[in-house]
């Protein structure tokens, strides 16, 4: 058994959990805000069987996409400087895959 966690941006994270409900996938959301870009992120909780995990990574590959986006570092608008937004690669996903020890529930 492992438990995958994806991290993903709230763009991708209906899309996610629609294809994870439409697979019969069990997944638990976690949202927070903040960060570099000052927007969220959503993080999906998935415990499957082994067997089930490469289906889970296609799935997460396929609905989280990367993108470019124009942002200005926010040292540079904190220290006062003139903003010179950078193009940067945002979306996709990050994933962690872990074994599961104990499944317990209560």
């Amino acid at each position: 058994m492992k438990m995958i966690m994806a991290i993903v941006q709230p763009k991708d994270a209906g899309k996610l959990r629609d294809a994870f409900i439409d697979n019969n996938i069990g997944a638990t959301k976690l949202s927070s805000t903040g960060g570099f870009l000052r927007e969220g992120n959503t993080t999906y909780i998935v415990v499957v069987e082994d067997d089930r995990v490469d289906e889970v990574l296609e799935i997460i590959k396929h609905n989280a996409k990367s993108r470019e986006q124009y942002m200005t570092p926010a040292a540079q608008i904190d220290n006062g400087s003139s903003a010179i937004p950078i193009n940067v690669q945002i979306g996709g996903a990050t994933v962690f895959i872990l074994p599961v020890e104990k499944f317990l529930q209560f």
